[in-house]
């Protein structure tokens, strides 16, 4: 039998971010600064030699502390970020629920938002009129469609951009802390919507600091610590093991 082609392939990257040593009081400062090369540099690598693979239909989870690297991962996969090393393959659309409500515009309205949203996303005007309805319906804002978006609350934003990032069918899902605004619900509501995507072969790569939501949505782990893969493998078993460390 042939085997299977990974949806995604990650292999041997690292990122690196030069983090200024000193403070400026002034931009002004910092650019002649630079200019003059009088500017000192520390390197800090935020992720080193990972390395691993994703086949379609799996639901990979990101554990780690804060600072291990998760995010930089999952911005790299979706293109927001280049590696310094190594190489991401990435064989299907993503869509990348990373930081919810990036590509609003608050003065608009949240209808124009839907659109603005979509366009970014990459799909037509058509596409987001088929589904207007059941982006209202599922971030339940029916009456405040409306309003401009910096009237919004937190939690508002979260739903509109949780249920444009949503429609379809994408082959690849992207979701980074966003099950943690709103109420529980809500929350539980989100999760069946995933779920019920996955059932449609969406491959899902899901960050939360909640455990039992990544055991619950996830079927393999990356556990990264200070950039590095400690274990990647089987969801619940990596689960355990790191409720317990």
């Amino acid at each position: 039998m042939e085997k299977q082609e990974a949806i995604i392939k990650v292999e041997n990257v690292s990122i690196k971010f030069n983090l200024s040593t000193e403070r400026f009081d002034t931009f002004k400062e910092y650019v002649i600064k630079s200019l003059k090369n009088q500017v000192s540099y520390e390197e800090f690598w935020a992720l080193k030699n990972v390395s691993f693979e994703v086949y379609r239909g799996d639901s990979l989870g990101l554990v780690g502390l804060n600072g291990s690297g998760k995010s930089t991962m999952l911005k790299t996969i979706a293109g927001v970020l280049k590696p310094t090393e190594g190489k991401v393959t990435v064989n299907g659309g993503v869509a990348p629920l990373i930081e919810l409500g990036a590509g609003f515009d608050l003065d608009l309205t949240a209808r124009e938002n839907v659109y603005l949203n979509g366009a970014i996303l990459g799909h037509s005007r058509e596409v987001m009129e088929q589904h207007y309805e059941d982006i209202v319906e599922f971030s339940e804002l029916r009456e405040f469609m409306d309003v401009p978006v910096k009237n919004y609350s937190s939690g508002m934003v979260s739903r509109l951009a949780f249920a444009i990032a949503t429609i379809g069918t994408p082959d690849i899902l992207i979701v980074d802390e966003v099950l943690s605004v709103g109420d529980f619900r809500f929350q539980k509501k989100c999760e069946e919507r995933i779920h019920a995507m996955m059932d449609k072969g969406t491959t899902i790569l899901f960050v939360s600091h909640s455990i039992d939501q990544v055991k619950s949505i996830c079927n393999k782990i990356v556990w990264l610590e200070k950039g590095h893969v400690k274990r990647f493998g089987n969801a619940e078993e990596i689960c355990e093991e790191y409720r317990n460390s």
